[in-house]
């Protein structure tokens, strides 16, 4: 950690547990992320600014990494000049665009029809809204895309890491190799490739896990010393364990390959099997999981798939060589 970079840390209700903010000095007094809407985040955050002699009037600008509850909770409680600048996807849910909300739950009603999905689980979908309470109303005053650098701090490179979330970024300081990585990058656990909606209605879906792989392999050819992230301890050279992160979603997804030999399935039948104690209390996580598994086998060309009374099913690919 240098001078100019302050981590803050605040407690969110989730079992991700804390979450760090970073305070950045340069130009302009910037709070990179928001941390989650609870008074208590509220309180300790006021107490670290303090003992480092800030006051929240004094925070110039907040720049989001994503669009999560525990990252952009408590922007209202701010008032920067500058405003507040991230992916253009974070307005959606600052804004609480309704035509929005009703297309995410529409999608993920249709993918789960289609992925075989039982009715008795459709009561997650009543659930997607509930996190908003964690949320902050705002507007994003300016957004940032790939290449761009953060106003009033010239040498942190705006990266491009969609995957755990549609709306993700990360900065690079080249000069020392500090990667400000929000959830790209996590020291102790693996971040979850999640699935989303498309952003505008008619495009086909994200592939989150194809998108965050691509995105770890891009990360690898920055020269990135030491990791600032969002949930964790702080660490270095993260190389090896993107790499290990990598050949651990292959592994998993060659398990999914083995479990295909018994016949075709539906990704939920797939889920089921992958995550035989966890897709009852974390269905939406497990099967987020699964899809993306899928995702990257057929991306490989190792298997195929195919409506069935409108149903996807995933077959080993000797099906489709076979016919």
């Amino acid at each position: 950690m240098t001078k100019d970079i302050l981590q803050m840390t605040v407690p969110t209700p989730f079992d991700v547990g804390d979450v760090h903010l970073y305070l950045l000095k340069g130009d302009v007094l910037t709070l990179v992320d928001g941390g989650v809407k609870t008074k208590e985040a509220w309180d300790i955050l006021k107490e670290q600014l303090k003992k480092n002699h800030i006051e929240p009037k004094d925070i110039e600008q907040i720049v989001l990494t994503h669009h999560h509850p525990d990252h952009i909770g408590l922007l209202e409680q701010f008032d920067p000049k500058y405003g507040i600048v991230g992916d253009q996807q974070i307005q959606k849910w600052l804004r609480r665009e309704e035509e929005y909300f009703l297309r995410y739950e529409d999608f993920f009603k249709n993918l789960y029809y289609q992925s075989g999905v039982p009715k008795e689980f459709e009561s997650s979908l009543s659930t997607l809204r509930g996190p908003l309470k964690y949320v902050a109303r705002g507007e994003l005053s300016g957004v940032l895309k790939e290449g761009d650098t953060l106003p009033g701090h010239e040498a942190w490179k705006v990266i491009e890491t969609a995957g755990h979330a549609q709306s993700h970024l990360s900065f690079f300081r080249e000069r020392d190799g500090a990667f400000l990585s929000g959830d790209h990058i996590l020291p102790h656990i693996s971040s979850n490739p999640l699935l989303e909606p498309p952003l505008n209605a008619g495009e086909e879906r994200p592939r989150p896990l194809l998108q965050y792989r691509e995105n770890l392999k891009k990360c690898m050819e920055l020269s990135i010393k030491t990791v600032l992230p969002g949930h964790g301890e702080i660490f270095t050279h993260p190389q090896k364990l993107v790499e290990s992160r990598l050949l651990k979603q292959e592994k998993r997804a060659m398990r999914v390959k083995e479990m295909l030999k018994k016949g075709p399935q539906t990704a939920f039948q797939i889920c089921v099997q992958l995550f035989p104690m966890h897709y009852e209390k974390e269905f939406e996580l497990t099967m987020s999981e699964t899809i993306g598994q899928l995702d990257y086998l057929e991306s490989e060309r190792l298997i195929s798939s195919e409506y069935k009374e409108n149903h996807l099913y995933y077959y080993e690919k000797e099906k489709e060589q076979s016919q």
